[in-house]
């Protein structure tokens, strides 16, 4: 088992957490208009949403493992294109966070675990980016390819889960620092094109 693999997708999965997305200013917002404890609703509802693409992509990919070297290959190079490709968009977008609460609707803890859970789930990005991600970090050449999926998946979930509600508890904090470090934006979005383009290279030249 290649704990080291482990820890670099544990590192690459942070960086991106932390990066500016829909997500986690969807969070922010929420956590700064409503509270806290409305923000961890969210954050509950977006990574159960998960779960789902995890399974999706373990058993689909699992398969084509097992069957077809060439295909696996055709999996790596889709990868590595298209993590270039969200590097290229990061590359092409602004680098100032703009923070906006205005006209944020008011729902319930239960309405904001649900809306996260299906935007998750409804958002064939998400599975797409699994696909092009957790293949190039299988740790084991013993263990079943569904568990070492699902193992990487909880992994994925359990830090995102971290940091967006480390986002959703201190919204208050965050949101200010953003509004007087305007060059805070900039350092992510460049943090970000590394960050896809490393693993763009390593997902390509990693071994089956």
């Amino acid at each position: 088992m290649n704990y080291d693999l482990l820890i670099s997708f544990v590192i690459a999965t942070s960086v991106l957490a932390m990066s500016p997305g829909p997500d986690n200013i969807y969070v922010l917002m929420q956590s700064m208009v409503h509270g806290k404890k409305y923000g961890l609703a969210t954050v509950a509802g977006l990574i159960s949403g998960c779960l789902v693409h995890t399974t999706l992509v373990a058993f689909g990919v699992s398969a084509i493992i097992k069957e077809n070297d060439s295909l696996f290959f055709i999996i790596k190079l889709f990868g590595a294109l298209y993590l270039l490709y969200l590097a290229f968009k990061v590359f092409r977008s602004k680098s100032e966070l703009k923070i906006n609460s205005d006209h944020i609707p008011k729902k319930n803890v239960g309405q904001l675990f649900k809306q996260g859970f299906i935007m998750n789930v409804l958002n064939p990005k998400v599975s797409i980016f699994f696909l092009a991600f957790f293949p190039g970090f299988l740790f084991s050449e013993s263990l079943n390819t569904v568990i070492q999926f699902y193992v990487l998946g909880f992994l994925f979930m359990i830090v995102s889960a971290i940091i967006f509600s480390t986002i959703a508890i201190l919204a208050g904090s965050i949101s200010e620092y953003i509004k007087h470090h305007n060059r805070v934006g900039l350092y992510l979005k460049w943090l970000q094109i590394i960050v896809f383009v490393g693993i763009a290279i390593f997902i390509f030249t990693s071994e089956k």
